[in-house]
């Protein structure tokens, strides 16, 4: 009876194409390998490709402003509550800000990075508050 053996190949058998970089534990924990660029396997047959990340170009030193609005729902005493609770501010400067939206229709709470502003603005809708962010002039 004949047996046909398959043979299987080692998982370091395939060899890279087109120049590719290989990354090995060696030449991660020395620094060789680009940090820009990632490595797609397609499948367990076919050799990784090294695809280029595209980044968006967006300045990260601008400062965000946390703008809430007015709105004719809540109560003044709950917002000012709010504004206690998410900035951690005292009573005195949570109930500016909070005739500051009832008066002017609006008003600027914080100002900083784009995600902590994101944060902020993710609990204050939490609140039932309307609230944005938007970018420092």
């Amino acid at each position: 009876m004949n047996k046909r053996r398959r043979m299987i190949a080692s998982p370091m058998s395939w060899e890279p194409r087109g120049g590719a970089q290989v990354v090995t534990p060696d030449n991660i924990r020395f620094g060789a390998v680009k940090i820009d660029e990632t490595i797609r396997v397609v499948s367990a047959t076919e050799s990784p490709v090294i695809e280029q990340e595209t980044r968006e170009q967006e300045s990260v030193d601008v400062p965000w402003q946390v703008v809430v609005h007015n709105d004719p729902v809540n109560l003044m005493s709950y917002v000012t509550m709010v504004f206690q609770k998410v900035f951690g501010l005292s009573r005195d400067k949570a109930e500016k800000h909070m005739l500051e939206v009832h008066r002017q229709g609006r008003s600027i709470l914080w100002s900083g990075l784009r995600e902590r502003a994101e944060l902020y603005v993710q609990q204050l809708h939490g609140y039932l508050l309307l609230a944005t962010i938007e970018r420092a002039n």
